[in-house]
């Protein structure tokens, strides 16, 4: 009996990114991890389902803010994580409010600890997922609120140095 493998990424404790991007038509917010590769020239990945809009906005615009999600924003990510953009419009259900970035046209969640605005670079095609490599250039952080991590399918408050 093959073993179950799936559960295996839930045991890496991860960024909680709500990912936002917009085209002139349309846009969408997912959760998402994200991670650093390159610091310098910033580059980070991210993984993405081929089957939700968010994944067809990418593809059109070439660009996303990850907002790195604030303990304030457990509550969201966690429906933005169990919602899907061709449904409903997740910024209007769960009434986000947004803002607008300094070089890419997707949206700024406000109330993030820090956001990062992303070009993508390449792309790569794996099973039902698409890996985006993307190059920061723009960015902002709130000092003032505490990022969260996601970690055993659980939300935890970062800050306390080890």
């Amino acid at each position: 009996m093959k073993e179950n493998l799936s559960k295996s990424s839930r045991i890496i404790p991860t960024s909680v990114m709500l990912l936002t991007v917009a085209t002139k038509e349309k846009h969408d917010a997912m959760t998402a991890s994200a991670m650093f590769v390159s610091e310098d020239l910033p580059l980070v990945v991210v993984s993405v389902a081929k089957h939700i809009l968010t994944h067809d906005l990418i593809e059109e615009a070439g660009e996303f803010v990850l907002n790195v999600a604030s303990s304030n924003q457990a509550k969201l990510a966690r429906k933005l994580g169990a919602t899907h953009g061709r449904e409903m419009d997740k910024f209007k259900e769960f009434d986000i409010s947004t803002e607008k970035a300094g070089k890419v046209n997707s949206p700024i969640i406000k109330g993030s600890f820090a956001h990062l605005e992303c070009k993508v670079v390449t792309s790569y095609s794996t099973g039902n997922y698409t890996i985006y490599l993307a190059e920061v250039v723009n960015y902002g952080v709130d000092d003032t609120l505490v990022p969260v991590a996601w970690h055993r399918n659980n939300y935890f408050v970062l800050g306390q140095q080890v």
